[in-house]
């Protein structure tokens, strides 16, 4: 790694050896830094073209870093069981799969930071969410189903880009993984919609009925589902 001191402004860079370029390149990446490539050069030489750009690279490198609304940062806030918890992000060169840990108050995501870090990220934290719900939705189930006298055939966890949950022709329950970002009250709610559709497919009148019967606080509870965003 080489620096140069640009006021009070210390630009690190690699250099790329590329003896097959005609001339001299920077790039600025965010997980990669600031790169020099071309032919072999003088540290001196190196540190003389890097200066000469050092205004452009400290423009890139703050557009670069510069998280995007929907990255996963230290700060960040996940949704967990109806609660809103900080995140730490932990880079951890070589990691081969990102890893994510939860103690009941934060989150802690490690991740390696070559490569694509915010779908590393993505991934570690879908497998989390499939964990936890294949872990608490099925005996939450049985316990509605208990209640209800309402019967299924299986549960499936399975993720959905608008449904919280669905149920087939065969009285399968499908749930979406992302329900663990719910309160209990409100995944309770979503067993209970999917179970009554066990009995009546479509949202008709018997269907509501059907569902007041188990919850007859149904319609603010579908309100405040519906007001979450998927």
């Amino acid at each position: 790694m080489h620096h140069v001191q640009y006021g009070p402004h210390r630009i690190s860079y690699t250099i790329q050896e590329r003896p097959e370029l005609a001339a001299h390149y920077l790039s600025v990446a965010q997980h990669e830094g600031v790169v020099l490539k071309g032919p072999r050069l003088s540290a001196a030489e190196a540190d003389s073209l890097v200066l000469k750009k050092a205004r452009w690279i400290l423009d890139k490198l703050a557009l670069v870093r510069a998280p995007r609304p929907e990255d996963v940062v230290t700060g960040s806030r996940i949704s967990y069981l109806g609660r809103s918890y900080y995140t730490q992000v932990v880079f951890v060169p070589g990691l081969p799969k990102a890893q994510v840990t939860f103690n009941h108050s934060s989150f802690r995501i490690q991740v390696a930071p070559e490569g694509d870090v915010q779908a590393a990220i993505a991934q570690a934290l879908a497998a989390f969410f499939r964990a936890k719900a294949r872990a608490k939705l099925a005996p939450r189930l049985r316990q509605c189903a208990a209640q209800t006298g309402l019967t299924y055939a299986a549960l499936k966890i399975r993720q959905m880009p608008k449904r919280w949950g669905s149920c087939t022709a065969q009285d399968v329950i499908m749930l979406n993984p992302e329900v663990m970002k719910l309160p209990f009250t409100l995944i309770d709610y979503v067993l209970v919609h999917e179970l009554c559709h066990t009995r009546v497919k479509s949202h008709n009148k018997e269907f509501w009925a059907e569902l007041a019967r188990h919850c007859p606080d149904w319609k603010e509870l579908d309100k405040r589902v519906k007001d979450i965003r998927l």
